[in-house]
């Protein structure tokens, strides 16, 4: 494990207590799909090229098409495997025992059979919480904890798509790999420009577990809600984060779903 380091801390990831290592390893797997969009596509507005979709049918996290013929790389979480999906013939890498080197060689070798011309290039453009070194080898340590976060992308998937449908709005449903949340950006009051940013973020200074959240937009600024009225459940303005959270413990699709419409329904009015 010599091969991952947090780059705050300075420490191998074993050597951290409670380390949530299966965590870590799904968002350095998530990087190598951002990094396709980052090389070999054509940029975007906020980055969109390099953001993920997930399929709740293959449980899989995947980039966009990355060549005329929607070729497209993926990961799986119940198989653990790295996919080149292709309209032809799909291919996997099993990712248990295999190194960060292993995996780019792999990577370039799929682009290079589906005629991609522009070189893959495992590079980012904002701030990396780790480095990988090329002997870094990816290991299946806790199946239990991947299927754990398996079945936090499909809720939260689930959640935001029901959520959407039900307040007719209009957003993708992405996982942005910088800071590795599922979430939508929707604006309802054309005329003002008022939107909504929510989702589900990861464990961090905000909340020590997954949680869901969402916050209000006017413009370029962050509407104020420390006149809104509490929620039932989730809670505002928490460890200053101006918007509402509320952690997946022991919470189940339906109270999600209501916390968000509650929710948004103070923003609305």
């Amino acid at each position: 494990m010599s091969g991952l380091l947090d780059a705050r801390q300075g420490l191998t990831a074993r050597n951290i207590k409670d380390n949530p290592i299966m965590e870590k390893m799904m968002y350095l797997l998530a990087q190598y799909l951002a990094a396709a969009g980052i090389s070999l596509l054509e940029k975007k507005d906020v980055d969109s090229h390099s953001n993920l979709g997930f399929s709740i049918e293959n449980s899989s996290m995947y980039s966009r098409p990355l060549n005329d013929y929607g070729d497209m790389l993926a990961v799986n979480f119940e198989k653990f495997t790295l996919d080149w999906i292709s309209n032809d013939v799909s291919t996997s890498l099993r990712l248990d025992g295999t190194t960060h080197a292993e995996i780019l060689k792999w990577i370039k070798k799929m682009a290079d059979i589906a005629a991609i011309k522009v070189p893959y290039a495992y590079s980012f453009h904002y701030d990396f919480p780790y480095q990988i070194k090329d002997n870094f080898v990816f290991k299946l340590l806790d199946a239990n904890r991947l299927n754990e976060l398996l079945d936090l992308r499909i809720m939260a998937q689930s959640v935001l798509e029901t959520f959407i449908e039900d307040q007719n709005l209009n957003s993708e449903i992405r996982i942005w790999p910088h800071h590795f949340d599922t979430g939508a950006y929707a604006i309802y009051n054309d005329i003002s420009g008022e939107a909504i940013g929510l989702g589900l973020a990861v464990p961090d200074n905000i909340c020590r577990d997954h949680y869901f959240y969402i916050s209000g937009f006017k413009g370029h600024e962050v509407i104020d809600t420390s006149d809104f009225k509490p929620l039932s459940p989730g809670s505002w303005g928490v460890n200053g984060y101006i918007g509402a959270i509320l952690p997946t413990t022991e919470i189940d699709k339906k109270k999600a779903i209501g916390f968000l419409s509650e929710a948004f329904n103070q923003y609305k009015n």
